[in-house]
């Protein structure tokens, strides 16, 4: 349930920046631009923040349970088939690293959208006279550095799948290392 409550949380900040962007479209004055871009993600700072020792808790323990997971999977086949007792015991920690998986992915798709919206801003045209606001407006978007942040380290997508590649590979070596023992 942890796992689905701060998945809900960053969905709410990806929607909160899709908000920020139908205002910035829509409706919102260039001049209101950057203190409504500033409250926005001052919510995403502060949610980030508040979950980010819950979310380390919950990588650490899917980067522990994994590796293990995969080599008790493929130490439970004898004669190559698994036993359903043994199977069920590794669903667990594979149910807690498909979770982890998608609340991180989701985290780094809200940093995406932040590094997507000056592009947006600068494209909106706000009327004549107006370039130079809207051009102070993409600066402070762009300098604010808005995005999910754990510990001060920005999620994103390119973080996301080296991760997931370095873990591969160690499942593989794993994987590879018990199948080559039990020959």
């Amino acid at each position: 349930s942890l796992c689905f409550v701060m998945a809900c949380v960053c969905r709410v900040l990806s929607k909160s920046i899709d908000s920020f962007c139908c205002e910035a479209i829509g409706s919102l004055p260039v001049s209101e631009i950057s203190h409504v871009w500033n409250l926005t993600q001052a919510v995403v700072r502060k949610s980030s923040g508040a979950i980010e020792h819950s979310l380390l808790a919950l990588c650490l323990v899917m980067a522990a349970s994994l590796p293990l997971a995969l080599s008790g999977l493929a130490r439970s086949i004898p004669g190559g088939r698994f036993r359903p007792s043994d199977v069920q015991a590794q669903l667990l920690p594979l149910l807690v690293t498909a979770g982890v998986a998608y609340i991180v992915v989701v985290a780094a798709a809200a940093s995406e959208k932040c590094s997507r919206v000056p592009a947006l801003v600068n494209a909106v045209n706000f009327g004549p006279g107006t370039d130079r606001a809207r051009q102070q407006a993409v600066d402070y978007i762009v300098s604010s550095g808005a995005g999910f942040y754990v510990f001060g380290i920005r999620i994103s997508m390119a973080m996301v799948l080296k991760f997931a590649y370095g873990w591969s590979m160690v499942g593989v070596a794993l994987g590879s290392q018990v199948l080559s023992e039990e020959k």
